[in-house]
């Protein structure tokens, strides 16, 4: 079976940085690697960053925009040319590719995502290689991804793909920023992301001016593809060759271990796509029940609530130290959770005046975090 790549490009990878004109021969090495990894039986997604730098580059803009309509106004220019030199490049090479534009409201729905698997799935048999940016045109704020890195591990875990690159502007991940201390040690493979607090990794935002993440996103996508089973390697964007020599086992860049590939992909899309709309606090008890027991939550161990939401939105399962233990789906409102916390189920009915679901969280609509089928 052939393998499955996803390739993020960062805007300070795709832009000179001093101008913020596209580096056109970054461009052209990643598209020359990227087909040839194509012709030797690999299954490609890219996903690229750099519409609105484009756009700010044509209609000479010095600094990224502030506000969320001058950025979808600019990124409207942008998306067409730059879609408009891959399609010279790539055409170039005979190697067909798509554009596919997606917002978090698009995965949301169950059903959305199941399209989305459907339509990459159909473009990968095809022999296409899927070009992806966030919709910024359309995107709201409560449902953007928020930057490229995210994107990318959801795209890397709704294609099942064996290997996410992230190409940004250092080689590799340090214990600090190599910038600014000479002593910062390189960090060559993860096997667990809490290595990096042992670790005490500093992260900070993006140099360039021009992008929207920093290391702290690639590390949170490392988090959710490597959670999904996908391999995933952060590397210098400015060297795109290099990709092909790591898949040859090169130690290039920093790598972060695969777990074992979740069997529920609906767990992984409570876990990692939805938005949390708001917070339960639980008692050891409640914590022991879901965590240790598998079973599902009740509203007697539920202590605070945090947030306004709706039944079947998700929400985050916290202790009482405000550590994050899990993610669900909740049968109630907040309102009525208000109401019933602290309650067995017998009692709900009589505190509600009217029946309602025994369960605040069924354990089928449950992840708990270290569960194997997060």
């Amino acid at each position: 079976m052939s393998q499955t790549i996803v390739v993020k490009i960062g805007t300070s990878s795709l832009t000179q940085v001093k101008t913020g004109h596209l580096a056109l021969s970054t461009l052209a090495t990643l598209v020359e690697t990227l087909t040839h990894l194509r012709q030797k039986g690999k299954q490609v997604v890219l996903v690229s960053s750099g519409a609105v730098g484009v756009g700010c580059d044509r209609l000479g803009l010095s600094e990224r925009p502030r506000t969320i309509t001058l950025k979808q106004a600019v990124a409207a220019v942008g998306q067409g040319r730059l879609m408009r030199v891959y399609d010279d490049l790539f055409t170039c090479l005979n190697q067909p590719i798509a554009q596919v534009l997606l917002t978090r409201g698009d995965l949301i729905q169950r059903s959305g995502y199941v399209n989305a698997y459907n339509t990459f799935q159909q473009l990968l048999k095809l022999g296409v290689i899927p070009i992806v940016n966030e919709n910024d045109t359309v995107a709201v704020d409560e449902l953007k991804f928020g930057d490229n890195d995210t994107l990318s591990a959801l795209v890397a875990s709704l294609v099942e793909a064996d290997w996410l690159f992230l190409l940004t502007d250092v080689d590799q991940l340090y214990s600090a920023d190599p910038r600014d201390n000479p002593n910062a040690q390189p960090i060559d493979l993860v096997t667990h992301i809490e290595q990096l607090q042992d670790l005490q990794v500093q992260t900070g935002d993006s140099r360039s001016g021009w992008g929207t993440g920093g290391m702290i996103t690639k590390i949170e996508a490392a988090r959710i593809a490597t959670s999904s089973g996908v391999r995933t390697v952060i590397t210098e964007g400015k060297s795109p060759q290099n990709l092909e020599k790591i898949l040859d086992g090169a130690t290039i860049g920093t790598h972060f271990a695969a777990q074992a590939r979740p069997v529920n992909a609906r767990k992984h899309w409570i876990a990692n796509v939805l938005i949390p709309m708001g917070k339960l606090y639980l008692d050891p008890g409640a914590v022991r029940a879901i965590g240790q027991q598998g079973k599902s939550l009740l509203a007697a161990g539920i202590t605070q609530i945090e947030g306004e939401f709706q039944a079947q939105d998700s929400v985050k399962i916290c202790d009482l130290g405000g550590r994050e233990i899990a993610r669900g789906l909740v049968n109630y409102n907040s309102a009525e959770l208000q109401k019933i916390k602290g309650y067995r189920s017998e009692k709900i009915p009589e505190v509600l005046g009217y029946a309602g679901a025994e369960t605040v969280i069924h354990r089928d609509n449950l992840v708990i975090y270290n569960d194997p089928d997060r």
